[in-house]
């Protein structure tokens, strides 16, 4: 696997500060069980295997959700940073190395992207050399399932955010200056909108802007644990609840409206940098649907508490 040997390089260049996938243990287990598995040319690995359920999975498992949690912490330090203003911001540059500078963040951010696309192209290679060497498709099933765990670093919205963070502090850097490509870029395909990177060869993130509750560029974006994208008034709608409420009120049995899985509400996440950088890309489109948030809020709001008050009126 030429692959392994850079991506152990790669965790060298990080000082091993970082979870990694351990290839030399993943390849020794495989490398056990593909002893008995040559008998079995034709067929698939037993579903009683020991060595797959009981070691390769679940350690592979473990490192992935490892991987995902360092990854999720550094980003919202990150974007913290970025976001906040005044006395939070000093405190979060005290207690970080970063000297919130913007070609500080746009490094850190950068480095943190690899480091997730590096993880990722890591978990495709091993599940697919698992198949290959016990003639079965279990590791494309293993990636189905963690995907539904959540536990896909590719799924984590503060991937998305991290894109965003880059191009909206580009742009800053580089106005009156022209924009050379650095593998960020919004695109268009059949008129909608999507966000895409393209840091290494091997992998392109594509983005999709489009609520497919309103059908339209999502506004006030929030990202569901499944990792798809609605406007925030959208994805109340499809939860059932108001505005006023809001997604933190949301019934935990509630679909996702695209993948239908349930549960995917609880831990949202309100994708700040995208909405700025959209606010960017789509001045005229943004004011008007502002304008028309503000309306639908405003009435929503009203029937709120017209409605609090016939109940402590007891009307």
């Amino acid at each position: 696997m030429k692959f392994c040997k850079t991506y152990q390089q790669y965790m060298e260049f990080l000082g091993h500060q970082r979870p990694a996938v351990d290839f030399k243990n993943h390849k020794k287990i495989m490398k056990t069980c593909s002893k008995s598995s040559k008998i079995l040319l034709n067929s698939t690995c037993p579903d009683n295997c020991p060595v797959c359920d009981g070691t390769f999975f679940p350690s592979l498992l473990d490192e992935m959700s490892e991987i995902l949690g360092c990854f999720n912490q550094h980003a919202q330090e990150l974007l913290d940073i970025h976001l906040s203003s005044g006395f939070r911001k000093y405190f979060f540059m005290l207690k970080g190395s970063l000297s919130g500078d913007h070609n500080a963040l746009i490094h850190e951010g950068r480095d943190l992207v690899i480091y997730a696309l590096m993880n990722a192209i890591a978990i495709r290679k091993i599940l697919k050399k698992y198949d290959k060497i016990h003639y079965s498709k279990q590791g494309q099933l293993f990636r189905s399932k963690v995907q539904v765990m959540h536990k896909e670093i590719l799924q984590s919205p503060w991937l998305i955010e991290l894109f965003a963070l880059h191009i909206n502090l580009r742009e800053i850097k580089s106005r009156g200056a022209p924009v050379l490509f650095d593998g960020y870029y919004v695109s268009f395909k059949d008129g909608k909108p999507s966000l895409t990177c393209e840091l290494i060869d091997s992998v392109k993130i594509n983005v999709d802007l489009t609520c497919s509750v309103c059908l339209d560029t999502v506004f006030d974006p929030v990202a569901l644990t499944c990792g798809h994208i609605y406007c925030y008034s959208c994805a109340c709608s499809a939860a059932s609840v108001n505005i006023v409420d809001g997604l933190k009120e949301a019934n935990p049995k509630e679909k996702c409206p695209l993948c239908r899985q349930g549960g995917v509400f609880e831990d949202f996440v309100h994708l700040e940098e995208l909405d700025i950088l959209l606010s960017r890309c789509f001045r005229d489109y943004w004011q008007q649907r502002l304008q028309m948030e503000r309306i639908e809020r405003v009435k929503q709001a009203k029937e709120h508490w017209e409605m609090q008050c016939r109940m402590f009126m007891g009307i």
